[in-house]
């Protein structure tokens, strides 16, 4: 099949959507499919080339398409320069697609839907939200996609409400590439990396500090758990590696403020996509924790990469729990917190130091479960969905 992605941000970038474009093109390029990723040409400060920039197993052709890029101008204040951009994007995208044809397009961009279903080709479009302006016009163009890739159940649930026909809906979450978890590097090794200490316990949470940048994912949270769990003569050590690199200084100002000291916590700031598992590596349980919020991102969107990366990497994990996270874990392989509870955090965190083993085996299960979700198996199962929906 030959299949146009559609992006409407630079790319490569460093930004969590680069990196989940950069894995479904690649599984798209692995099923043997002819994949041909579509971004505008903008201003782009990473010049590696996407294959080595991701650490992909398969390349993939990337055609940037002629854009005027008033991002960069100082005489177009921010919000219209995007729309200006954008627009650019569009008409350029246009002329693509008169000149080539495709047997899928494929987006998870809303800001391209008009432009793509001009065209007699199946649109497909993975949604990771819910635009919260234009809803309606939002749903009609859903109407008119081929297929609609929801992230998680209660975002499939809204969609049906809002008048999308369910069985035009797929749920698939995000995945994970197990093979860069296969050759996991020494627990020591990895500690020495991250200026860890030996002989401790060391909480972890490794992954973006915020979304949507200014949306709080817990870390907060784990701060305030790590100092009543240092009141309760717990000893244990607190890495976190993520950025933006000022909210990982703001959350160690924060720490030190509320008594934790360089000697139990390490603040390390955002490495590259190559050296997560060695992150994770270094703990010996990996947190997720979630602040009480009604903010859609937990209640609908979130699909965590970090959270496959815990389970890949086979490490004891602390989550919080949101109903997004549900269509993926239990607590057979988890041990759940209430969503913004210091004290239940807390809790978990005195339990799994207490109680090593029991973590150790939700892990193991946690190690089964994660098999399903790679990136080819995804892809695999949506590509599936479209041709058995076709022939009902």
């Amino acid at each position: 099949m030959k299949i146009a992605y559609i992006s409407h941000t630079r790319f490569p970038n460093e930004k969590a959507h680069g990196h989940q474009i950069a894995r479904v093109c690649e599984a798209l390029a692995l099923l043997k499919h002819s994949v041909t990723l579509v971004a505008p040409g903008v201003h782009n400060e990473i010049s590696q080339d996407p294959k080595k920039y991701y650490h992909l197993k398969q390349d993939f052709p990337v055609e940037h398409l002629p854009t005027k890029d008033a991002l960069l101008s100082p005489l177009v204040p921010g919000r219209f320069a995007m729309i200006f951009t954008m627009k650019s994007f569009r008409d350029a995208l246009k002329k693509h697609l008169i000149e080539n044809k495709y047997d899928l397009l494929y987006t998870r961009s809303h800001h391209v839907l008009p432009a793509l279903l001009r065209f007699k080709m199946p649109v497909v479009i993975e949604l990771h939200a819910i635009p919260k302006r234009g809803t309606k016009k939002f749903i009609d163009l859903c109407k008119q996609c081929k297929r609609v890739v929801a992230l998680t159940s209660p975002m499939r649930d809204e969609l049906v409400q809002l008048g999308v026909s369910k069985a035009k809906i797929i749920v698939e979450g995000d995945a994970v590439d197990l093979d860069r978890f296969s050759k996991f590097p020494q627990s020591k090794k990895a500690r020495h990396h991250f200026d860890v200490p030996d002989g401790i316990p060391v909480v972890g949470y490794v992954g973006s500090l915020v979304t949507m940048d200014k949306l709080e994912k817990g870390v907060d949270l784990l701060i305030k758990a790590m100092v009543n769990l240092k009141k309760t003569h717990h000893h244990a050590f607190l890495l976190v590696v993520g950025g933006p690199k000022d909210w990982s200084e703001k959350y160690r100002l924060q720490a030190i403020h509320a008594g934790l000291t360089d000697d139990n916590m390490q603040f390390y700031g955002p490495v590259p996509h190559k050296l997560i598992p060695d992150a994770i590596a270094a703990c010996d349980m990996c947190i997720y924790p979630v602040p009480k919020s009604k903010h859609k991102f937990f209640s609908r969107d979130t699909s965590p990469l970090k959270l496959f990366e815990y389970l890949a990497a086979g490490k004891p994990i602390i989550c919080g729990d949101i109903p997004p996270v549900r269509d993926v874990v239990s607590k057979d392989c988890v041990q759940f917190v209430e969503p913004g509870s210091v004290t239940s955090l807390g809790g978990a965190l005195r339990d799994a130091i207490d109680r090593p083993d029991a973590g150790k085996k939700r892990a193991k299960k946690g190690l089964e479960v994660v098999k399903k979700y790679t990136w080819e198996k995804r892809m695999a199962r949506i590509l599936r969905e479209l041709k058995m929906k076709d022939e009902r």
